[in-house]
């Protein structure tokens, strides 16, 4: 099968024109209205910031960034655009999808921890991701994306000890490790993969599910 250009067929926005031509969309979970608010908030590369420009909505830019061929550039932005707890799902989403048939049940309880900690944000949750990473020897997607979750508040360091805060963009960067290495974990589906796992993004941002449509 042919891999297309992973601009194809991506979806930036959905919504509604306000009758001024200017595109609504109610449930957008990106708070940034401008994508140089997100990009102060990690360090962009070289490449990627020759398509910034002044007041980019952050989904023009993520569009622009696939358009030039920067995906690991457009996953690493809507990985810190996007809230925690969205940012996790998507990276769970990635992470489930290339989980092979028969895969060790440690991978698969971390990617329901993640899950588990996006339905119910609560420090028991957090905990369980934590462990649930541990117990992942070689760094997977799976792991990462647990450790989104343990990285998105709380304290890194054991119940009983002095708190140890995360990094602020701690889980943006799990999240977007975890989709990265899923999407380049087979080079021949590389391109297909960062196309489809963008539009999940894409979607969650726009306040969907981010889930994959139902196969014919």
């Amino acid at each position: 099968m042919a891999v297309g250009r992973p601009e194809a067929g991506l979806t930036t926005r959905a919504g509604r024109s306000d009758g001024s031509g200017t595109v609504t969309t109610p449930k957008l979970k990106i708070k940034a209205a401008a994508a140089q608010e997100v990009c102060a908030l990690y360090e962009v590369s070289p490449e990627a910031q020759q398509h910034l420009a002044a007041k980019m909505p952050p989904l023009d830019f993520v569009a622009a960034l696939t358009a030039a061929r920067l995906l690991r550039d457009a996953v690493d932005f809507l990985a810190h655009a996007l809230p925690k707890r969205e940012a996790v799902w998507w990276s769970g989403l990635c992470a489930r999808e290339v989980l092979p048939q028969n895969a060790p049940p440690k991978l698969m309880a971390a990617v329901q921890a993640a899950e588990a900690w996006v339905y119910r944000p609560t420090e028991e949750n957090r905990r369980k991701a934590q462990q649930s990473a541990k117990a992942i020897a070689e760094s997977h997607p799976a792991q990462w994306a647990a450790m989104g979750a343990f990285w998105s508040g709380g304290s890194m360091a054991p119940p009983d000890v002095p708190e140890v805060k995360p990094p602020e963009q701690a889980t943006a960067r799990a999240v977007a490790g975890a989709i990265v290495m899923a999407a380049t974990g087979d080079p021949v589906q590389a391109d297909e993969r960062f196309a489809r796992f963008l539009n999940y993004g894409i979607d969650i941002a726009n306040g969907g599910t981010g889930r994959p449509a139902a196969k014919a």
